[in-house]
């Protein structure tokens, strides 16, 4: 299984792209930075998407893994069964509570069984006011 993509998202919607048809995936909101509610220190919950496929000869099952990581080290960590038809794609919604002391960024290392990382920056900037 590989990983397609991974993103921070507001929302994502499903929709098939004509009767019948195959399925598109509308994702709003993407970005890999935001201000929080309040000045840290804060605790937000960023939603990352990760798309994943299955090649039409692998097993369709796997782990997928996410280590968010600040300055090195572990500071969350999300561990999921993957099952995705051989042939076809899926997503997966991962949601971690991260503690800001201050203002900077966490990344999100993504991997299906252990495999090559994708990693994805978050980073907490201050607002209007900020």
């Amino acid at each position: 299984m590989d990983i397609v993509a991974a993103l921070f998202v507001e929302n994502i919607e499903l929709r098939p792209a004509f009767e019948g048809g195959p399925t598109q995936i509308d994702l709003t909101g993407v970005h890999f930075s935001a201000a929080p509610p309040e000045p840290p220190p804060c605790t937000v919950g960023p939603h990352l998407v990760v798309l994943a496929r299955c090649g039409p000869d692998e097993p369709g099952t796997g782990v997928l893994e996410v280590v968010f990581r600040r300055d090195g080290d572990q500071v969350a960590r999300n561990v999921q069964p993957l099952q995705v038809e051989p042939g076809k794609f899926t997503y997966r919604f991962v949601r971690a509570e991260l503690d800001f002391a201050d203002y900077g960024t966490v990344e999100a290392h993504v991997s299906i069984d252990g495999g090559h990382a994708t990693v994805v920056p978050y980073t907490l900037v201050p607002g209007p006011a900020g």
